[in-house]
């Protein structure tokens, strides 16, 4: 027993993947894809993109949000626990990085689903808030610029149903942010980010150890 989180070594991670992990092939051939570009350190686990799917069904939601996009592996984890019905609108800033996921996403028969807007994600978030959508998303993923994390935290309060999720990624920066000698951009926007959600009770609150750090939101009612 533990009164604290383990660290999971090799050994325990590969258990851990072999009684728990169940990829689909058409995920496991992007996320190979994506491990041989020079940015795959972009790519989030595939045991917290099956959490993140676990997460979407559980909480029965239809229109899921996604801020960063890179080659689509959160996406189509996503897209594919929808309900035929489901949106996933997902933001991105780069064609060269999203016509990958674009391909397995027609190929997992999900690509009605995705709506990929591309542009800066705080003038798309903007865009859909005058689009009337405010209220309407069930789920949202942050995966993008560091620093632009508390802008699209704050639209994504808008833009989320009373009870809906918000799932923030790499909060915990490879353990960098526990470090207050390090001062590198991306970690202090981190830091300033948890030290401010931790006082911000417009949500309920959990960080969850999985991947590079995943803060989970629920919007309070």
């Amino acid at each position: 027993m533990s009164s604290r989180t383990l660290n999971l070594d090799e050994q325990l991670y590969q258990y851990l993947q072999r009684v728990s992990l169940r990829e689909a092939d058409v995920l496991v051939r992007l996320r190979r894809e994506t491990a041989l570009l020079p940015l795959a350190v972009m790519q989030i686990s595939p045991e917290q993109g099956q959490f993140m799917a676990f997460l979407v069904r559980a909480t029965g939601a239809r229109r899921c949000l996604e801020v960063g996009t890179f080659t689509g592996y959160s996406a189509l984890v996503c897209a594919l626990a929808l309900p035929p019905e489901g949106e996933l609108v997902a933001l991105d800033i780069s064609e060269e990085w999203t016509s990958i996921g674009r391909r397995y996403w027609h190929e997992a028969g999900v690509a009605d689903k995705v709506q990929l807007q591309l542009g800066p994600a705080g003038e798309s978030l903007r865009r859909l808030r005058r689009e009337g959508r405010d209220g309407t998303f069930d789920f949202m993923f942050i995966d993008a610029d560091k620093p632009g994390y508390p802008d699209y935290v704050e639209q994504g309060f808008h833009l989320l149903r009373a009870g809906g999720l918000i799932a923030i990624d790499n909060v915990l920066w490879s353990g960098l942010v526990a470090d207050p000698g390090n001062s590198d951009p991306d970690t202090v926007a981190l830091r300033n980010l948890n030290d401010r959600l931790h006082s911000d009770h417009r949500f309920d609150l959990s960080m969850v150890p999985i991947g590079d750090g995943l803060t989970l939101l629920r919007k309070r009612p």
